[in-house]
């Protein structure tokens, strides 16, 4: 079963238990009480009592004990309607039950109901007397103490801090204490009260319901006030906790009671003068707002939003008092409206009792009419003599007042909830004492209003509000407009409702509506704009903060974020643009040069052989092994037409193919030229007398050799991509604003092993053609061979140094230039001299000549 179905059935079994505790009867010896009997202001007798504890009076008379007499009792001041609508409301439900032929049939209750004028001392006394009962049995009577329980039930009090004291004494003796307007999270924990219950929901929801009201509307920089005692100090601490996660700031909370001195509450006015927030966050009962509205009417501070806690926002007594219209435009928590058929009729029809256990009534009709009755000392200024029958009908004063009914109806769905939990024990079989845990979903009931009525484990009811904003029409008076509800059994996100509706904000006085006009502003610093982050001001809270541009790189309005590497802030710093992807293209001014070098080297290298293959026959190609000088210019094809893998975007197969196809062009050109240099050295060897080697180097040897120094360089590139190959790579680092791709090498020892092979060949083919450059023939191959690979080591050379401090895309530049530049050197040193004497010196194109003796030249 889940958790919140638990809720009601852990609740209603508590008050169960606790009213079969109350209702057991209990073997004392005998017994006499002790001091002065506390007498109910209002008492009825029945078969089960209720007690009630509800503040008739609001202040006492000061006195000095001496401690040498036995105090006098509390002397109670200033008559509280609002206690006696309460009191009223209990009857009425109590009368209703007795009424009722279907709950607890043929069982009247009766009542003793006490007043605790406002003290939490003589709250917790009257608690006892109710607990203890006040009959005096004399100590000489055998009797024992053997009676049914005085009561079953305590209804009351009003404000949490009496609550705590009552329900801390009453405790142990499990008498359920319900109350319909303590409101402080505290009593809900059951270790401390476990006899406690109440009909309102705890302030647990409301703090947090406020603050989230209060992030809602963007107010991240408010003030604070709250009443100093469990209700004001529980409730703000669990806002300002709330707050503080939603990152809202409190610019200052301060903290009064009804009776401090006005110095005090002087010095909370000068705080709220010298602030910077425009909201102000009251947690306040509503004695205690009766005093502060007082005091800010005096100073006329007008123009600050006030957000309310449910004991004054719907408080219209407190909106009478409000002349100056300091608190136009608050909005706050409210307990959803209620109407109980027939309550109003019956605490409107109220009439005096000459009972002497309801003594106080003469006291509370004078004060309600203004009058006197006779028995009463002598008439004061214009007050006039009570006839016991005046008529309620028209007259308009706190007590005619039914702007807390929702209040009225916690109290009498408490006295229901009791008569039902009492109903279902009491029409239970003989095995109730056994188990004691009935069902608890045949305890939950209704009202004939529709209410359900439950507790959860905690003692709590549901938490719902309804959110209501003070607007004051044009007779002057306030209208208290429902705009929004929240309940805290829907999720997160869905709790906070506020409806379409319009707003009466405290910095004008005529309707807004929500959804068109800006709320107002209450900030204590202006949000960042775009590209700019927060750095918070020294010893200020987190909402007070400058704001400082970005760096590069970085965006956002709250803290700078980094982007994303393939991301770059723009010039406002206000949002991250994709980086400009660099390579060597095709479209661009190098990357087409050297793609029309590469493609010109092609075109001289395929006329060249062309030449040489129309004058295959002749001496001069004849000379030194055709077949190589063919290979080489097809070779030398390949190297150019390989740096062309070069250009464009990197890609897995151009990454793979450009390196190797490279080298092992390359090995092939160079040992082309290795294998002709090699034949000029053993041609002239095989002039002298009695040598043999050419038959060692014939022409197929020479074809072998190439083979196997180019099969070398296929394993080496076989190896390099078999174990690590090169890959497409995004380079962020090279550039701040670009992404640079290019080919990462994969295997470095590969790359290197490569070029160090092609180095190898060269400096073995640039040694033996210097050896053979002074060799005696008019056309000396091996002098153009040198100066080739002359060439073709001073660009590899210098080619090192160059790639590996060229950036990005110049790096790629480099290594094109290197393989274009040591193609055109092999091609223009070795087949240029021979095409100028096949083309231009025919002449010279002659066996004779060619094999002519001549004196060596030295360079």
């Amino acid at each position: 079963m889940p958790s919140t179905q638990r809720w009601p059935e852990q609740g209603w079994a508590l008050l169960q238990l606790l009213l079969v505790a109350s209702f057991s009867q209990a073997e004392e010896p005998v017994c006499r009480q002790r001091g002065d009997p506390e007498n109910p202001q209002l008492f009825k007798n029945g078969d089960i009592m209720l007690g009630g504890i509800f503040s008739f009076h609001t202040s006492w008379k000061d006195r000095q004990d001496t401690y040498r007499h036995k105090p006098l009792p509390l002397e109670c001041t200033s008559l509280n309607f609002r206690g006696w609508q309460f009191a009223q409301a209990m009857l009425f439900a109590i009368e209703g039950i007795n009424n009722s032929t279907e709950l607890l049939p043929g069982i009247s209750l009766g009542y003793k109901i006490y007043d605790s004028c406002a003290s939490i001392a003589r709250s917790v006394r009257v608690a006892l007397a109710l607990a203890n009962g006040n009959e005096i049995l004399s100590a000489l009577s055998e009797a024992p103490c053997t009676r049914t329980a005085q009561l079953q039930a305590i209804m009351g009090e009003t404000s949490s801090s009496p609550c705590m004291a009552i329900a801390t004494v009453i405790g142990p003796f499990h008498i359920p204490m319900i109350s319909h307007f303590a409101t402080c999270a505290c009593l809900s924990d059951k270790t401390k009260y476990p006899s406690f219950l109440r009909t309102i929901p705890s302030d647990y929801y409301q703090s947090r319901a406020l603050a989230q009201l209060v992030w809602h509307f963007g107010w991240t920089w408010v003030g604070a006030i709250r009443t100093n005692d469990d209700y004001g100090n529980n409730g703000m601490a669990i806002f300002t906790e709330t707050a503080q996660h939603l990152g809202i700031c409190l610019e200052y909370s301060v903290s009064f009671f009804r009776t401090d001195p006005p110095d005090k509450i002087q010095k909370i006015i000068d705080i709220i003068k010298a602030s910077t927030s425009k909201v102000i966050v009251a947690f306040l009962s509503h004695k205690d707002m009766d005093v502060l509205i007082h005091h800010l009417s005096d100073h006329n501070l007008t123009g600050y939003q006030w957000v309310g806690s449910e004991s004054w926002i719907f408080d219209f007594q407190i909106a009478a008092m409000d002349i100056n219209h300091i608190l136009d435009g608050a909005i706050g928590m409210s307990i959803p409206k209620a109407h109980v058929s027939g309550m109003r009729e019956f605490m409107l029809d109220v009439k005096p009792l000459n009972s002497s256990s309801n003594e106080m009534f003469p006291e509370f009709w004078e004060t309600l009419f203004n009058c006197k009755f006779k028995q009463s000392t002598s008439l004061v200024g214009n007050q006039r003599e009570c006839t016991g029958h005046e008529d309620l009908t028209g007259v308009q004063n706190s007590f005619t007042d039914m702007s807390l009914m929702p209040i009225f109806n916690n109290v009498y769905k408490g006295v229901y909830a009791v008569a039902h939990a009492l109903h279902n024990i009491l029409s239970c079989n003989k095995t109730c004492n056994n188990k004691v845990q009935l069902d608890p979903f045949t305890l939950k009931f209704k009202t004939k209003e529709g209410d359900e009525v439950y507790f959860n484990e905690n003692g709590d009811p549901a938490a719902k509000y309804e959110i209501i904003n003070w607007q004051p029409t044009e007779h002057g008076i306030v209208d208290f407009v429902t705009v929004g509800l929240y309940d805290a059994s829907l999720p997160a996100d869905k709790q906070l409702n506020l409806q379409n509706k319009s707003f009466i904000w405290a910095q004008n006085s005529q309707q807004v509506n929500y959804n068109v006009i800006t709320v107002p502003l209450s900030v204590c610093s202006e949000k960042c704009p775009p590209g700019t982050r927060k750095v918070l001001q020294k010893g200020k809270p987190v909402c007070c903060y400058d704001c400082i541009r970005c760096a590069e790189g970085e965006m956002n309005s709250i803290t700078c974020v980094r982007c994303h590497p393939e991301f770059w802030s723009n010039e406002r710093r206000d949002a991250c643009v994709k980086k400009v992807a660099e390579f060597l293209s095709y479209e661009e001014i190098m990357g087409a040069l050297l793609t029309a070098a590469s493609l010109f080297g092609t075109c001289i290298t395929a006329v060249v052989a062309f030449i040489f293959f129309r004058y295959r026959k002749t001496p001069i190609v004849r000379a030194n092994n055709s077949e190589l000088s063919f290979l080489l210019l097809f070779s030398l094809t390949l190297c150019f037409l390989c740096s062309l893998t070069f250009i464009g975007r990197p890609s897995e197969w151009s990454c793979k193919l450009r390196h190797t196809a490279f080298g092992i062009t390359f090995v092939l050109c160079i040992s082309c030229v290795l294998g002709k240099t090699i034949v000029v050295l053993m041609a002239f060897r095989a002039t002298l007398p009695g040598s043999n080697v050419m038959k060692w180097f014939g022409p197929t040897q020479q074809k072998l050799s190439v083979v196997g120094f180019t099969l070398i360089q296929v394993i080496i590139c076989i190896l390099w991509l078999t174990i690590s190959p090169p890959f497409p790579f995004k380079n962020f680092d090279e550039s701040k604003d670009k992404i640079i791709l290019e080919c990462a090498l994969g295997s470095a020892v590969g790359f290197w092993a490569v070029l160090g092979y092609i180095g190898l060949l060269a400096m073995l083919c640039f040694i033996l053609a210097f050896l053979a450059r002074k060799l005696p023939d008019n056309f000396n191959e091996a002098k153009f061979i040198t100066f080739s690979m002359l060439i073709f080591c001073a660009v590899w050379i210098t080619f090192i140094p160059a790639y590996v401090s060229s950036p990005g895309k110049f790096s790629v530049a480099v290594e094109i230039f290197a393989i274009l530049a040591s193609s055109f050197g092999l091609l223009f040193c070795i087949f240029i001299p021979k095409c100028y004497i096949i083309l231009l010196k025919p002449e010279k194109n002659t066996k004779k000549n060619i094999m002519g003796k001549g004196i060596p030249k030295s360079f």
